[in-house]
């Protein structure tokens, strides 16, 4: 049987890194052992968020949808590191609009839909496409792997609400991915992994009044409270370190069924 990886000197790439679920992530892969790129925008703190990791962890401004930005992420990552080991896609944007306001007789912007389809469905690819050429370096182990992709997906992928289509169909693309990007790169012993995150406690839902969170905690059967950060990073080191995962979404989210 392959030994399970370790985390222990692992170099990632980790998009949406200077916030939520990837400065979780970002800052899980650090305290274990690792080394992070971590990818974010110019404008957003990553380059605060990296000092503050040490380091084993370096930033690089990243739009994900520009493939010079993401280039120039992975030639950190080898000029500075040496090679990439994972790459983890949570960067993301979302959109509330309804497909038609019938008081206004507005549809909906056309142009917000197709941002959060880039942002989030073709930003992903853009990373995968290009990681996977430099993951593909490694000298495989005995098992054959060179490395894992993981991508950040919803579960709005399948129980989307009202006002979530842009972003539903972006994450449902993710989910659609998951299966041929695997059994694109098994030949290369490349695994690619979703994760379909619930409601989590990311700055988003943290700015809600208190009064809605405590409802939408309570719409999860157990435990009835918002995720953490960690536990989404948890599950992304737990797919790490098992190399029999691929090809698969798994839902992170308490058992919620969203109607």
């Amino acid at each position: 049987m392959a030994s399970i990886t370790s985390l222990k000197g692992l170099v990632g790439l980790v998009t949406g890194g200077a916030s939520g679920l990837g400065r979780a992530t970002a800052e899980r892969l650090v305290r274990q052992g690792g080394k992070v790129v971590l990818c974010d925008l110019p404008t957003s703190s990553g380059e605060a968020v990296a000092k503050e990791l040490g380091p084993d962890c370096v930033f690089a401004p990243t739009d994900v949808t520009s493939e010079k930005d993401v280039q120039n992420a992975l030639s950190l990552a080898k000029d500075k590191f040496g090679r990439l080991d994972t790459a983890v896609n949570c960067a993301g944007i979302g959109v509330a609009f309804k497909v038609y306001n019938f008081n206004k007789k507005l549809p909906h912007a056309l142009d917000s839909f197709q941002n959060v389809l880039t942002v989030n469905t073709v930003g992903t690819f853009n990373v995968i496409r290009l990681a996977v050429g430099l993951i593909g370096e490694n000298k495989p182990n005995e098992d054959g792997q060179r490395g894992v992709v993981i991508n950040t997906a919803s579960v709005a992928a399948y129980d989307g609400q009202m006002g979530q289509v842009a972003y539903s169909a972006s994450k449902g693309a993710i989910v659609g991915m998951t299966l041929p990007l695997a059994r694109d790169l098994a030949s290369q012993g490349i695994r690619v992994v979703t994760v379909a995150p619930g409601l989590f406690k990311t700055p988003l839902l943290a700015s809600l009044p208190e009064k809605i969170i405590k409802h939408l905690s309570l719409s999860i059967p157990f435990p009835s409270r918002l995720g953490h950060p960690d536990e989404y990073a948890h599950m992304v080191q737990s797919i790490i370190e098992n190399p029999l995962l691929n090809g698969e979404v798994i839902r992170l989210d308490g058992a919620i069924r969203m109607v």
